[in-house]
């Protein structure tokens, strides 16, 4: 048996061609055997993770298990043989100090950390990225024994971020998501003239692959598609219009990958600046100038989360102002009204 305790990262050390059996310890009690496989093996594509799951390679306690099952003290996991891409460059980087990027704390304690994440930031490394939010900050506070992310927010969207900084506080923050009992609420501005003061949207996704092999979601269709199809529902509330655009709240009641993005687009209202599921010439013209100033990014921003603190039990509201790039678009469209961008 190999203890927990004494195995530093098997990324790293993890050979081609032995079976690891892994005792589970304290800093893993309660996390999803995926997300356990994950941070053990860094250089394996989470896709192969979920191969091994499947086919049965991967066993808890001597059986067959699925990827979100969740690990108690003293289970014992079997790794099968895996070769791990020991010339992966991304693997071999390390983060200088020069490089560490300033994040605004919006909240900080013993057991929980929230930042005001910056655009143009992935929250963890992966699929070309060498360094994400996650990776910054364990280097930023190697003291720290213990630092995960609570939720994801896309690339270039920006605002508030949620980090356990213990095992408990994650699992209890991860309860509270499955529960519903976390209100997460965001600013967007959308192509075209939004009329509801407050609208109600439930349309169920369904993700696929392009051809390309890029991840994308879909409102569910067909009955078919409706019945394996992730329950997925939005209110949007108008805060401003203009000739070309709204604003609008958009707070989640369930959070599903791209939700918004895509209830928004299926509804003939594309974020501003959204790449995946926009309009793509409304954005080019963002982009170039005819905006002043400019539209580089998507304009999605998470400006509010409110949560029950794991530990005091308190309510926590915690809010991130617009960013400021966000902000200088929106008086843009003041001075000129908005017209003359929708393409």
């Amino acid at each position: 048996m190999v203890s927990i305790s004494r195995i530093k990262d098997l990324g790293k050390e993890f050979p081609p061609r032995a079976v690891i059996k892994e005792i589970v310890g304290e800093d893993s009690d309660g996390q999803r055997i995926d997300n356990f496989l994950m941070k053990r093996l860094r250089s394996v594509p989470k896709s192969h993770i979920y191969q091994l799951l499947q086919s049965g390679q991967v066993r808890l306690n001597s059986k067959r298990v699925d990827a979100g099952h969740p690990l108690k003290l003293g289970d014992i996991v079997r790794i099968p043989p895996v070769r791990i891409a020991q010339d992966n460059p991304l693997s071999k980087k390390k983060i200088t100090k020069s490089a560490f990027i300033p994040f605004e704390v919006l909240y900080e304690d013993e057991t929980l950390l929230v930042i005001n994440k910056p655009a143009g930031l992935a929250v963890h490394g992966g699929s070309g990225v060498s360094f994400g939010v996650i990776e910054q900050l364990r280097a930023q506070h190697p003291d720290w024994k213990f630092l995960e992310l609570v939720h994801r927010l896309d690339r270039e969207t920006s605002g508030v971020l949620l980090l356990a900084k213990s095992r408990a506080t994650l699992v209890d923050l991860h309860r509270q998501i499955r529960a519903r009992l976390i209100a997460k609420r965001y600013l967007t501005l959308v192509k075209g003239r939004w009329h509801n003061a407050r609208q109600s949207v439930k349309l169920p996704l369904n993700k696929y692959v392009t051809a390309a092999g890029e991840r994308r979601v879909a409102i569910a269709t067909s009955a078919r598609d409706k019945i394996g199809g992730m329950t997925a529902h939005t209110v949007f509330t108008l805060k401003k219009s203009w000739q070309g655009f709204s604003l609008l709240e958009a707070e989640l009641k369930t959070g599903r990958t791209h939700q918004i993005r895509v209830h928004l687009a299926h509804l003939g209202f594309p974020i501003a600046g959204d790449d995946k599921y926009g309009d793509f010439t409304l954005n080019k013209k963002l982009a170039r100038g005819a905006a002043k100033p400019n539209l580089e990014r998507m304009f999605l921003h998470a400006f509010l989360v409110e949560v029950v603190h794991p530990v005091t039990g308190k309510s926590l509201l915690l809010e991130a102002p617009l960013a400021k790039d966000l902000q200088e678009f929106l008086n843009g469209l003041d001075v000129d009204g908005g017209g003359g961008f929708t393409g």
